[in-house]
């Protein structure tokens, strides 16, 4: 089956379309590569278009049995400066994405949604019952398209799973996809980054948060476990599962402290720091409940912090190798 992945070009797309491809799936790339890269998608077909190219979108969508729609501005605190673009990109072209695949008579749809929607959770760990709350744009934007797929499946029949996933980081064991960002903004590959001195200091927001460290305590999840639940996601909707919106996280907390120790016990390199007051928008503490993604989906996260660091740290010296020989 042709399934069409919407920003498939991307750190997680690129992961997801080998993950698809590994599943007897076909993999349709849809990206504009304002962020993505080619090189992680030549062995597919691509269509390089935009979300607001409604006739691209018709076009991309003959012969297609699902849509996986990945495709979107992420970041918290960019879109605090910047809610405009996150409005027009998140929402607006995610709409004419939605319309044309209920246009196409497609009906099943996963979407990437986020922990973020839930903003300062009413409580710990957090299931998919707790109270969205969103504190940024990114986060709101979030949660209108999940809000705009249960009316669009009332509506239309569109049948979707909104996985709210949490920190997305590592790489491939291939070594040919990985984490690139520029500038990058996720701490992962800042932390290594700052290890190998490829830049300065790694810049800690706040250290006087109610955790045990005073850093703030996120759940780090494998890309590729990751790419493993949108494939359990669309299986599930193929075999009739109704509408859901599932957590995808490893169901542990982990303190930014905590990140840079363990990326000092895995390079052997010390990572120097500096403290920065707290960003605006920034939860102390975010974990999932994982339970109805065991349950319904039949996924967990298989692969722990080791593996995210060694995958992540191995991608970043094959990219930074190949820059100093380009």
């Amino acid at each position: 089956m042709r399934v069409l992945v919407v920003g498939g070009a991307g750190f997680i797309g690129s992961h997801v379309a080998w993950r698809l491809h590994e599943s007897g799936f076909t993999p349709v790339i849809f990206d504009n590569f304002s962020t993505g890269f080619r090189s992680f998608v030549d062995r597919y077909e691509v269509i390089d278009a935009g979300l607001a190219d409604y006739p691209a979108l018709r076009m991309a969508l003959r012969g297609v049995g699902a849509v996986i729609h990945l495709a979107a501005r992420a970041y918290v605190d960019e879109s605090l400066v910047k809610p405009r673009e996150y409005y027009e990109t998140n929402v607006s072209c995610a709409l004419n994405l939605l319309n044309a695949t209920v246009d196409a008579g497609v009906t099943k749809f996963v979407f990437s949604s986020s922990c973020t929607v839930y903003g300062n959770p009413a409580r710990l760990p957090i299931d998919e019952e707790t109270p969205r709350s969103p504190i940024s744009p990114y986060g709101q934007s979030k949660a209108i398209l999940e809000d705009a797929l249960k009316y669009y499946g009332g509506a239309y029949g569109l049948r979707f799973v909104a996985l709210r996933y949490f920190n997305a980081a590592g790489g491939d064991k291939s070594e040919e996809i990985g984490e690139s960002h520029y500038p990058e903004t996720h701490l992962i590959p800042r932390v290594l980054q700052a290890a190998a001195g490829i830049t300065g200091p790694i810049r800690i927001f706040g250290v006087d948060y109610d955790t045990p460290d005073g850093t703030c305590v996120r759940d780090y999840v494998h890309v590729n476990d990751l790419a493993d639940g949108h494939v359990s996601a669309l299986r599930f909707l193929l075999h009739g599962g109704d509408s859901d919106i599932i957590n995808l996280g490893s169901g542990t907390g982990l303190s930014v402290l905590e990140i840079i120790s363990a990326a000092e016990r895995a390079t052997r390199l010390p990572v120097p720091k500096v403290v920065f007051p707290r960003r605006p928008g920034d939860p102390p503490v975010l974990f999932a409940n994982v339970e109805r993604a065991r349950s319904r989906l039949h996924w967990s996260a298989r692969r722990g912090l080791p593996e995210i660091i060694d995958s992540a740290w191995k991608w970043q010296q094959r990219i930074h190798e190949s820059r100093l020989c380009a």
